[in-house]
């Protein structure tokens, strides 16, 4: 059984640990478990309870009329919601149901219905990565299990790799050759491939490097290949003690070439601002520094 505190809730669902208490006290809507030292604690059934609540109460429904519906009729009316509205928070709420029910139909039907609606690249940009970012604080806590993590995860690399196989070879007239990598030590690659998924739907030549590349394979490839960009970025830990050193290397590796930098290391491209190494904020930033950034 998992184990949830009322702040894993709150990261979950959305709604404020002050506002469950209330909601707790005045409805009991759910009623948490204790420990020993009287400490709240939750379970899926509770977890999944208040995320239907939070697909009904974001939709306009009075928590009072809410806290009248017996389990059964809280998760109807919550899937029937879910199925006619395309709010990216209903959508998030209902990817985290999937996820911890381990349904993959039901999260391929929230997919399929959100490219349907508002495209490929815009469910990985308002609903997935959102959804991502509110999940992976409870996989590095423990709150929710690797195997819910591996098990959606594995679900949009599987949606990305299929839209990349898709994509027609590179045909603009002023093309140009990026390098796609993580840097050693670094593994979490979803944002990385679905940079390589928008390069090269831009009509760019791209070679994918992937995960936990050595330095040394970005000087083959520079040497080999001759690309006009670099992009990678970091999520969690680095070969080197410092990012700024990171940072450096690549600068004085690469001095002729554009680099683009994501997550913590767009932090410090940011205060260091080398000439040709550019933060990278959203897949926005991305595709207009691909086209307009160019060496001084």
């Amino acid at each position: 059984m998992e184990r949830y505190t009322l702040n894993d809730l709150e990261k979950l669902s959305g709604i404020k640990a002050a506002t469950i208490r209330i909601w707790e006290r005045r409805y009991r809507i759910i009623r948490p478990h204790r420990t020993t030292t009287n400490r709240r604690w939750y379970d899926n059934n509770d977890l999944r309870a208040i995320i239907n609540i939070s697909v009904l109460y974001r939709n306009g429904i009075k928590i009072s009329k809410i806290a009248e519906l017996s389990g059964k009729e809280l998760e109807e009316k919550s899937e029937i919601l879910a199925l006619g509205n395309f709010d990216n928070g209903t959508q998030i709420d209902s990817l985290i149901l999937a996820m911890i029910s381990f349904n993959e139909n039901a999260v391929n039907e929230i997919l399929l219905r959100s490219i349907i609606n508002i495209g490929f690249e815009d469910t990985f940009s308002l609903v997935i990565f959102p959804f991502l970012r509110r999940a992976g604080m409870m996989w590095h806590t423990g709150s929710v299990n690797i195997a819910a993590e591996h098990f959606i995860s594995n679900i949009f690399r599987r949606k990305l790799v299929s839209a990349l196989d898709a994509l027609q070879p590179a045909v603009i007239p002023d093309k140009k050759k990026v390098v796609l990598y993580l840097p050693e030590n670094e593994l979490h690659d979803m944002g990385l491939l679905f940079y390589t998924y928008l390069v090269r739907k831009m009509g760019h030549d791209v070679i994918y490097l992937g995960q936990s590349t050595p330095f040394i394979s970005l000087t083959e490839v520079n040497d080999q290949w001759h690309p006009d960009i670099f992009v990678t970025g970091t999520a969690t830990g680095l070969l080197y003690n410092k990012p700024e050193d990171y940072l450096k290397s690549l600068n004085k590796g690469f001095s002729d070439k554009i680099i683009l930098v994501s997550g913590t290391l767009a932090d410090v491209a940011e205060k260091m601002k080398f000439l040709n190494i550019f933060p990278v904020r959203s897949a926005s930033d991305l595709k207009s520094l691909i086209q307009q950034v160019s060496l001084p």
